[in-house]
């Protein structure tokens, strides 16, 4: 089940669970940069976590108001800015932690007085319960978030391919963390990323398993030799849609 929120420009996605999960997808903007966010509710508590916030503190609280939930806590994938703008105000506005892998910390330096380190042990929050996947990467303390049948992939998975690697070490990791997923995802688990490039956030597992050039590969090699090859477009990495 979707409805949208017209005036903001929120859909909402029934995520399974019996209507218990509920996740707003929230297109935020700053210039050119496109990034989402998702807010994952709890109708039973009435309680809600958010993913990568950034930006438009407007919409997050009116998806806050839509639900009636209270924010309970936020989740970043890793410390780039585009996903941490709001993750301070936030914590401070609502009295609520912040999460990050303890290596994504250790590496980046992101601190607020909120900030817990996370490994992969998972933990409930009201009805739900959040599983954290180390997937490094894209950065060295990626952390992807599987709540129900929905996965939280921040830059490590978008549906039309993968995040940027920096050098050969990066994306040995990457390919691992993709390997990682594609083991342990179910085909029905709906897949959240940082940004989009065409398709709409929540696509299947299995359909971008099909359709994602970065899940085909057998060997780390080829997929290295393919994500840091020559003569890319850089400026299609930021045709964010």
């Amino acid at each position: 089940m979707k409805f949208e929120d017209s005036v903001m420009g929120i859909n909402y996605i029934d995520a399974g669970y019996s209507g218990v999960i509920q996740v707003a997808v929230l297109r935020m903007t700053y210039v050119s940069m496109v990034n989402y966010s998702y807010l994952v509710v709890d109708h039973i508590n009435n309680q809600a976590v958010i993913v990568d916030p950034a930006w438009d503190m407007e919409k997050v609280e009116r998806a806050l108001e839509d639900t009636g939930t209270i924010l309970s806590g936020i989740l970043l994938t890793h410390a780039h800015p585009d996903h941490t703008d709001l993750a301070k105000p936030l914590a401070a506005k609502y009295n609520c932690p912040i999460w990050m892998s303890n290596e994504e910390i250790a590496g980046s330096g992101f601190y607020a007085p909120q900030l817990v380190g996370i490994d992969t042990t998972p933990w409930p929050m009201g009805q739900i319960q959040i599983q954290p996947i180390f997937t490094p990467g894209h950065t060295p303390g990626g952390m992807c978030y599987l709540i129900g049948n929905s996965l939280f992939t921040g830059d490590t998975l978008f549906a039309e391919g993968c995040g940027l690697c920096p050098d050969v070490k990066a994306a040995h990791d990457m390919y691992a963390s993709l390997e990682y997923l594609k083991s342990k995802l179910k085909p029905e688990t709906r897949v959240f990323p940082g940004h989009s490039y065409g398709k709409q956030p929540g696509q299947e597992f299995s359909q971008i398993l099909k359709d994602n050039i970065y899940l085909q590969f057998k060997n780390k090699n080829d997929f290295t030799a393919y994500r840091l090859r020559k003569g890319q477009n850089r400026l299609s990495f930021f045709d964010f849609r």
